[in-house]
Order: C-alpha cells, then sequence, then structure tokens
C-alpha cells in the first residue's frame, strides 16, 4: 500500500481561533485526515460546537484568552507533545489611519501578532514541540502583498507575523521544525461580516478577484494541512499566497 504523505495519520495537532471560520475548518480538515485535534478559542460556546462536528472522543478544548499570558502558560504547561500548530486566531479591525489610537493599535496587536509569539514561545520553552513538528502562522495577503484602505494596522499585524516567521524558521530548523505562513485573501468567515462593510459592498469588492468571489474557510483549512503534513518535509521560512488571484490584477 502506497504511503500517504499528505495524511495527519497519528499526529496531535493544536488549532487556535478554532471555533469558527479558518479556526473550525482547520480542525474539522485535520481530524478528518487522521489526527487529534487540540481546540483553543475564546468562544467555548463555538469550541463545543466545532468539538461536536469533529466527533473524535479523543478531541480536547481550551476556552482561553490567548493575550493572557499566565493562562496561555498555564494552558501550553497541560499540553502532550505536539506534531503540529495551526496558529490561526486574530481578529480583523477596519480603521483609517488618521482615525487609529493607541488603545487600537495595543488590542490588535495583543491579538493578532503578540499572542502568537507567546504561544509559539511557551511551546518552546516548555518543550511542546516533537522534532520535526510544523507550525503554521495565519497571516494575510494584507500587509505583505496589498494595501487596503483602513487595513493599515491590520495589515501591519500581519506583516509582523512574517517577519518572525522567517527568524523562527532557521532558528527551529536544526531540530527539523518547519514555519510556514499562508496569506488568504478575504475569506467568507463571521470576521468578513463583522466589519463595518456592507452586504453590497462586500459583494462589489469580491468582483475584485480574477476568479469572481471570496474565498471560502475550508480552502484555507486545506493548505494549513498540507503544510502541517509530510508532504511539506523540506518546505520552511515560505509564504503560501491563496487570494484567487487578487495579487497578480
Amino acid at each position: 500500500m502506497m504511503n500517504n504523505p499528505f495524511s495527519l495519520e497519528g499526529k496531535t495537532i493544536l488549532i487556535t481561533g478554532a471555533a469558527s471560520g479558518i479556526g473550525r475548518a482547520t480542525a474539522i480538515q485535520c481530524a478528518g485526515m487522521g489526527a487529534k485535534v487540540i481546540l483553543v478559542d475564546l468562544n467555548e460556546s463555538g469550541l463545543k460546537e466545532t468539538s461536536t462536528l469533529i466527533s473524535r472522543e479523543d478531541t480536547e478544548y481550551h476556552a482561553l484568552d490567548l493575550t493572557d499570558l499566565d493562562k496561555l502558560t498555564e494552558m501550553v504547561s497541560s499540553l502532550p507533545k505536539l506534531d503540529g500548530v495551526a496558529s490561526n486566531a486574530g481578529i480583523v479591525l477596519s480603521l483609517l489611519a488618521k482615525f487609529s489610537e493607541a488603545k487600537d493599535m495595543e488590542r490588535i496587536f495583543k491579538i493578532n501578532t503578540f499572542s502568537h509569539i507567546n504561544l509559539v514561545q511557551q511551546l518552546i520553552a516548555q518543550k511542546r514541540l516533537n522534532k520535526g513538528a510544523s507550525i503554521v502562522f495565519t497571516s494575510s495577503m494584507s500587509g505583505v502583498y496589498c494595501g487596503l484602505a483602513g487595513g493599515s494596522l491590520y495589515g501591519a499585524t500581519k506583516s509582523a507575523i512574517l517577519g518572525y516567521t522567517k527568524a523562527l524558521a532557521i532558528e527551529l530548523a536544526p531540530r527539523g521544525i518547519r514555519v510556514n505562513t499562508i496569506h488568504p485573501g478575504m475569506i467568507e468567515t463571521p470576521l468578513t461580516h463583522g466589519t463595518a462593510l456592507s452586504k453590497e459592498l462586500l459583494e462589489e469588492d469580491a468582483k475584485n478577484y480574477p476568479l469572481g468571489r471570496y474565498g471560502k474557510p475550508e480552502e484555507i483549512a486545506y493548505s494549513i494541512v498540507y503544510l502541517l503534513s509530510d508532504a511539506t518535509a523540506w518546505m520552511t521560512g515560505s509564504q503560501l499566497l491563496i487570494d484567487g488571484g487578487y495579487s497578480v490584477k
């Protein structure tokens, strides 16, 4: 029987932001590919729903504010050894630069950037990553491949993750631990519809994508599974752009 390098059979994967959107889709796909999944999110009811959708007895979840370093440290100490991490938690903030205030900067950087960095720092410090593990950060096309009006702070948080990844990939390479980023365009998630943009404006914006629509959460999840799998064993420090062709226009 031919070995399937895309399988996650026997792997234990930690997924943040797992209560909805890309995180939920990733959890479902990872479990479907054979992984034991550990779900993390602030939204406990959403975590329970994701866990129900997975229907695996070995699924764990932790309702946790990832910006609370003490609680994060405690949670990491309870984890088993991990083969993969999908660091996906985040928020969207649409705000023109001239209206942004210090409190806005602090809030979005704490969630979109610092929580990811603190999570990985704790996983390393507490030796929770197996040799050959894979870390995948959800960045964005915004701030890396393009700029969007009202997206200066959001783009800054996402490009910061990319900068962190490049150095982290070098530091962890001697242990065979890989670190990569994915860069989605606009995805149909609760976060998208929670912005100040109306349904009509979102529909009009979708026409800017050569493929004629926004992406679906599962389409990003497939790419995360790919990066978590042994199929990408020689891939680290890389950026995977998934934007429906937006950036080539």
